[in-house]
């Protein structure tokens, strides 16, 4: 009885080797033997319900003695895959214990979300997130909300990223110097600092993980890039965007390819079977120090009182081909990233501001819509062409303003001279095309922009709003119908395209923009299911009220965000069926996507043969634009909140005049008249018991002092911290 003992406790080691040395080499396993083992592992605990089985309990029901090698890389492709649970007491389907494998998208100091499968969504607190990375495979559970949005807890970590780099600011601790990240936790971490770059208190740095934790306080990093002082909004952002990955240099044999594109020049082999346009008045309207002109325009009345818009723009398509570096380099960037006074293109200077830009007084390809525009501003007919192009004035949107209100002087007045009737045309036009935007029901939101002002030394001395006199009207006016156009070809070609989209507002933030309003003291829209139409009486309504800013703001906020599709949904915001991307393809590469395929179908591509070779193309392409999208505005809203708090530096104690804008848990967010937002954090309150209705208001109760959205007010800058983007207020 002993010796069966023995040979019985022997047998259950064994089995437990067979997964507690995952190191060990397979040996002649076939996959087809791997996935037996697992079909007979799954099913076996699947048997057990939510109890847990042994190694050695799992291994004798697998008989593995015979396939003891299968057996063990049966249990590490299961774990691994997250299908079960490994636990103290044993191995458990993970599904049994309400498991589900994920991955770690974002993180916060105290929170980090995780999306899974099906693609949604799982806020995780702090505590939950076992020192998990963006980019980690997780399982997690589910566990209670307190939101009403969906949350979970990480079980484990079932594949590590490969490298997770983060940045931070070097800060001084008992231990030393350590970096205070800018995602993770709020506890410093340690720092190799044999293996890192020099340092200092103070610096902005780069750093990758050297050894992780259960928890990210645990973590330990080495600094492999220094910026220089965090007080730098400059310095912040360069350590952000490398960070983040996103490439600011371009390989060298993009360069290349991009540098032979442009020695050749325009050349008479390329203009062969082109409209050669090069007569008409053509001229591009853009900002003074714009490099990449990508857009022009030229105009024509027609007998019948209404007009002929060409809108040409760069045909990019031409020189960045399929499976070339160029465009493989443009699919991954998506998008050029514009932020203070910076870009980081997405197409080398070489094309970008060389061949491809629709420079005055040179040739250039351009892919032109020719559009039959009515008296009332319907779009009748377009047509579109492969041209040849020569611009005859490079427009300065500060310029033509001037020409079109009258202000212009001598050296002006000569410059657009041969535009003029042309400009004189468009204003008309666009005229026209506003009054039919408004007939549609399209709402009109004010721009939220911001310009951010620099000197010569990089450093932010203001904000301003981002100003649109008539000629940017007239642009926008200009771009919106060739957009629509291009749309509406490939729609009713029925051949894949890219398509901007914008999709109807969900009932639940149009339910919750009602209740805000009531609040406000505006009537309570009657509708059920908003249609444009109705945004823009929200707007109306609110127009000549001081709270406008305020239901702008929420309005903006019930929005869908506008994405990318390979399917025609159509744009709530413009009121359209039919819109995509087609005027920017030097920055933008769904354009670049939607010009490859144009093209294509122009030289007689039939609706079979564009299928077959653009469908799943277009469908990644749109999937992917919409991502780099996404990453380009965190970038973008990253800078501003940088540099406004740069900014506010020289300001800390002064007094400002704002509005409240957001009111949370915590406190409420004031937006002052130079456009900075900041924080009046409710510890920063005068002293009491405040009641608080979360989005609405906060209210102190024994004075009855009610700090309410939409209410002005007076604060103090009491800190602006450049490193965070965070400027924080005090009541004045």
């Amino acid at each position: 009885m002993a010796r069966h003992n023995r040979k019985h406790q022997q047998r259950k080691q064994n089995a437990a080797k067979t997964v507690a040395h995952p190191h060990k080499r397979a040996v002649n396993v076939s996959q087809e033997e791997i996935t037996s083992c697992c079909n007979r592992i799954r099913t076996f605990l699947n048997q057990n319900g939510r109890r847990s089985m042994t190694a050695a309990e799992l291994s004798k029901k697998c008989h593995s003695r015979r396939t003891p090698e299968a057996f063990r890389l049966a249990m590490e492709k299961l774990l691994r895959e997250g299908v079960i649970l490994e636990r103290r007491n044993g191995y458990s389907l993970s599904e049994k214990r309400g498991c589900f494998p994920a991955q770690v998208q974002r993180l916060a100091h105290s929170f980090g979300f995780i999306r899974d499968e099906n693609g949604v969504e799982y806020f995780v607190p702090g505590k939950f997130l076992m020192g998990s990375m963006p980019g980690d495979r997780v399982l997690a559970a589910h566990i209670e909300s307190r939101t009403g949005s969906p949350e979970a807890e990480v079980v484990s970590v079932l594949q590590e990223c490969e490298e997770f780099q983060l940045t931070g600011k070097i800060v001084p601790e008992e231990e030393g110097l350590c970096l205070l990240s800018d995602t993770m936790s709020s506890i410093p971490l340690r720092i190799d600092y044999r293996a890192s770059v020099p340092y200092t208190v103070g610096d902005k740095v780069l750093a990758v993980l050297t050894q992780r934790g259960k928890r990210h306080m645990e973590h330990r990093v080495k600094v492999i890039l220094n910026f220089g002082s965090a007080d730098s909004a400059e310095n912040c952002m360069a350590a952000k965007i490398a960070g983040q990955g996103i490439p600011v240099e371009f390989p060298a044999d993009v360069l290349r390819e991009a540098e032979k594109c442009a020695a050749m020049g325009v050349t008479v082999f390329d203009t062969e079977g082109r409209e050669d346009l090069r007569d008409e008045v053509i001229f591009t309207i853009d900002g003074a120090y714009s490099k990449d002109l990508d857009d022009a325009v030229s105009v024509k009345k027609t007998a019948d009182g209404g007009w002929e818009l060409g809108v040409h723009i760069a045909d990019v398509s031409h020189y960045v081909r399929p499976n070339s570096k160029l465009d493989a380099d443009a699919f991954d960037r998506g998008t050029s990233i514009y932020y203070a006074d910076k870009v980081i293109p997405m197409l080398p200077p070489a094309l970008s501001n060389g061949i491809c830009s629709l420079n005055g007084g040179v040739d250039r390809l351009a892919l032109s819509a020719m559009m039959q525009v009515s008296p009332e501003g319907d779009l009748l007919s377009a047509r579109f062409c492969k041209s040849v192009i020569c611009s005859v004035v490079r427009g300065v949107y500060s310029e033509c303003n001037a020409v079109l209100d009258g202000s212009a002087d001598a050296e002006i007045s000569e410059k657009y001279a041969p535009v003029a009737e042309s400009l004189r045309n468009l204003d008309a036009l666009t005229t026209v095309l506003e009054k039919r935007r408004i007939d549609r029901g399209a709402p009109t939101l004010e721009s939220t922009e911001t310009a951010v002002l620099v000197d010569e030394r990089g450093i932010c001395v203001g904000l301003a709003p981002r100003e649109r006199g008539r000629s940017e009207c007239i642009i926008e006016a200009c771009m919106l119908l060739a957009n629509q156009a291009a749309a509406r070809l490939a729609r009713e070609a029925e051949i894949p395209l890219v398509y901007r989209v914008h999709e109807d507002p969900s009932p639940e933030r149009i339910a919750a923009l009602k209740e805000m309003l009531e609040k406000l003291g505006q009537e309570r829209p009657m509708f059920e299911e908003a249609s444009p139409r109705d945004i823009q009486k929200i707007l109306d309504d609110a127009r000549d009220k001081e709270y406008f800013p305020v239901v702008n703001k929420l309005t903006l906020r019930a929005m869908a965000k506008a994405k990318y599709s390979h399917e025609p949904l159509g744009h709530f915001g413009l009121a359209l069926r039919d819109y995509a991307h087609f005027t920017s393809p030097i920055r933008r590469y769904p354009d670049l996507v939607v010009h490859r395929i144009l093209s294509d179908y122009l030289e007689g591509g039939s609706r079979e043969w564009m299928e077959k070779r653009y469908a799943k193309f277009a469908e990644n392409a749109a999937a992917h634009s919409s991502d780099m999208e996404v990453r380009a505005v965190n970038v973008e809203r990253d800078a501003d909140a940088c540099y406004a708090a740069e900014f506010m530096q020289s300001h800390v104690g002064e007094v400002f005049c704002g509005i409240i804008t957001s009111v949370t848990d915590f406190g409420v967010y004031v937006t002052l008249e130079n456009l900075v937002e900041g924080l009046l954090h409710i510890h920063d309150l005068p002293e009491g018991s405040y009641e608080i209705e979360e989005g609405w208001y906060l209210k102190e109760t024994f004075t009855g002092t009610v700090y309410r959205l939409g209410d002005a007010i007076e604060v103090i800058c009491a800190k602006a911290d450049v490193n965070t983007g965070k400027i924080d207020f005090a009541i004045s």
